[in-house]
Parts: C-alpha cells; sequence; structure tokens
C-alpha cells in the first residue's frame, strides 16, 4: 500500500509540472499562467501535446452570437464579397474588428469555426465584429485576395455611421491564410497595386491599427527550405500547392507575384501593432515564417508594438489556441490599441 501511495504522489508531482511549464526566450522561467508577453520579447508557451490541426487552420468552436447584419454585400465583383457584422449591444460608436477566415486561400467561409473564434468574447467586451469572405484562388487569382479585404473596410467606413462603428479603432484578425491576408492589410495602407479601388468607396482608408496574426504563410519563397530536414511535407513550391494556386504558377516561377502578396514586401514605421501567433508543431506553415515576420517588424515598427507568442507543441490551429487563456491574451491586445 505505501509503494502505490508513494508512485501516485510521484505521478501527480510529473502531471502537474507538465501542466504549468511556461519557458521564455528571453526571460527566466516561471509556471503562472501565460499572460500578454511583452512587445520585446519573443516567448514559449507549454501547452498539452496537440494534433497537427486541419489544414486551413480551422478551429472546432461554436458562438452564441448571430449576426446583427447578414450577407452585406460589400462590393459587387463577384458574390463572394459579402460580410456578416455583428454589432454589441450600447451606443457606439464601437471599434471594430475584422475576421478573415483560412483554408489555403482556396476554400473557408465567414461562419466557418476559424471566422467566429472570439465573437462572443470580443462582443462581451464592446467590438463589433465582421466576418469577411473573400474570392478563392479557384476564382480568381492573387492580388484579388487582399483586394477584396480591402474594400471591406472600406465598405465598413463609409458605412461606419448607420452600424455605430468608430472609422479611427480597425482592428484584424485571421489564421492561416486568413492570418496572411490581415498581415499583408497591416502592412501595405495605400498600396496601390493591392488596394483595389475599383471595388467602392475609394475615398476611404484601408489602414487598421492592429493586426492579430495566427500561423499565417508570410514569404511563401522560403517555405520547403525551412521544413527541409524536417517530418513535414516539402511541397509548397510544387505548381499544385495553395500558394501556387494563388500566385497562378509554380511560386519560385512567379517570384513576382509572390512578392506583391508577401506583407514583408511593405513594411514601414508607421505600420499597426501586430500580435503574433505560432505552434512550434505546424507541419503547414514553418514557424519560422512568424519568426521572419516578427524580425522584419520589429526593426523597424519598433519591438514595443510587435509580439510574437509560440504556442509549444502546437499543430496548426487548434484547441491550444482557443482556450479561454489565449483568447484573453488577443481581447487583451485589441484592448490596448484600439480604445
Amino acid at each position: 500500500m505505501k509503494k502505490l501511495l508513494m508512485l501516485m504522489s510521484v505521478l501527480l508531482m510529473l502531471i502537474t509540472s507538465a501542466c504549468t511549464t511556461q519557458t521564455k526566450t528571453s526571460a527566466a522561467q516561471n509556471t503562472e499562467t501565460p499572460e500578454l508577453v511583452k512587445p520585446t520579447e519573443t516567448a514559449t508557451i507549454s501547452v498539452a501535446p496537440p494534433g497537427r490541426g486541419n489544414p486551413g487552420g480551422g478551429n472546432s468552436t461554436s458562438i452564441v452570437a448571430v449576426p446583427s447584419f447578414s450577407d452585406v454585400a460589400y462590393a459587387n465583383i463577384s458574390s463572394a464579397e459579402k460580410l456578416d457584422l455583428y454589432i454589441p449591444t450600447g451606443e457606439g460608436p464601437f471599434p471594430v474588428v475584422i475576421l478573415v477566415h483560412g483554408g489555403a486561400f482556396l476554400m473557408g467561409d465567414k461562419a466557418a469555426g476559424d471566422a467566429t473564434t472570439g465573437i462572443d468574447q470580443l462582443l462581451s467586451q464592446g467590438f463589433a465584429v465582421a466576418s469577411v469572405n473573400y474570392r478563392l484562388s479557384g476564382e480568381a487569382k492573387a492580388p484579388a485576395q487582399i483586394q477584396d479585404i480591402k474594400a471591406a473596410v472600406r465598405f465598413l467606413r463609409a458605412n461606419a455611421k448607420d452600424y455605430k462603428l468608430n472609422p479611427e479603432k480597425f482592428g484584424a484578425w485571421g489564421g492561416s491564410a486568413g492570418g496572411s491576408l490581415v498581415s499583408l492589410l497591416g502592412t501595405s495602407c495605400g498600396v496601390t497595386e493591392l488596394e483595389g479601388a475599383k471595388l467602392g468607396n475609394a475615398e476611404q482608408s484601408s489602414c487598421v491599427q492592429a493586426v492579430v496574426d495566427w500561423f499565417g504563410p508570410i514569404d511563401f519563397l522560403q517555405m520547403d527550405a525551412q521544413f527541409t530536414g524536417t517530418s513535414c511535407p516539402v511541397n509548397h513550391d510544387a505548381a499544385d500547392s495553395p500558394e501556387s494556386q494563388l500566385v497562378g504558377g509554380p511560386i519560385q516561377e512567379n517570384v513576382d507575384a509572390v512578392k506583391l502578396v508577401n506583407a514583408m514586401t511593405y513594411i514601414t514605421s508607421d505600420d499597426p501593432a501586430y500580435f503574433i501567433q505560432h505552434g512550434t508543431a505546424d507541419c503547414n506553415v514553418p514557424p519560422q515564417q512568424s519568426q521572419l515576420f516578427y524580425d522584419a517588424l520589429s526593426s523597424t515598427i519598433g519591438v514595443d508594438k510587435v509580439t510574437l507568442t509560440l504556442l509549444d507543441g502546437a499543430g496548426h490551429g487548434g484547441s491550444q489556441f482557443t482556450t479561454e487563456e489565449n483568447l484573453n491574451l488577443v481581447i487583451d491586445f485589441f484592448n490596448i490599441y484600439l480604445r
């Protein structure tokens, strides 16, 4: 009996230790619940072992809220150019968070799990939320996708009074392909080739003031090199990869088209604040993509405006990103920069 009790005690200590470990690359270890990482640090948060996540970075989440306005057309070139708008209770004007779904640029929807993650929490904090559909790569090649997202931003600004929105406080949040698009949205305000002025409301700005990028691909040309030597597939250079389908041909043969949709191409000192998160076991998008983006941003806009958090053992999306603690980090970030 004494041996059994001793064995149970050891097991309990091991389980408790595994569930509370947190490390930071530039700070001492601690075992507290993860907090918003100081912008000067790159952090690794240890979490429970994950699966790899869905190809599009989707999360199995459900929400209580229903759209205040559904299938609102923000442009008229394609039937895909629609958004769902959620308005919190109160008089406003409300800061806005634009959610952009993932799906490898070739699938996904504004009502899917990854496009509705965090809506209830944002509404409870007094944020309006717009979940946006855009033309997928099977319908139109890049830069149609970012042009649609920018058109949605301009539409919301043009109609801010009608929807009780604050046109000066716009944020964006996306995962996977959506993370790539919101990252590009943040750095490319005013870039003519990406604005898509013909989609309407050209007099309005497409700038946003805060961006949350969850594991978005940034520099497509480096993805296979970053996965070489790992157990992850090395297939992004292939002609049928999502990235190649997006630009209309093998990415290594279409370097200019790839550079056009690389958020790092447009980084300037007046870019918005960024909160970037990536799983260290992501086999869809190399974690180095987020590290590269963090390095490029922090050296230009300053370490006080960009945070990179690496979720230890997390895959491409999944429950590690949608815990209450992690969603609170995202909400805290928006509260800092959109109030």
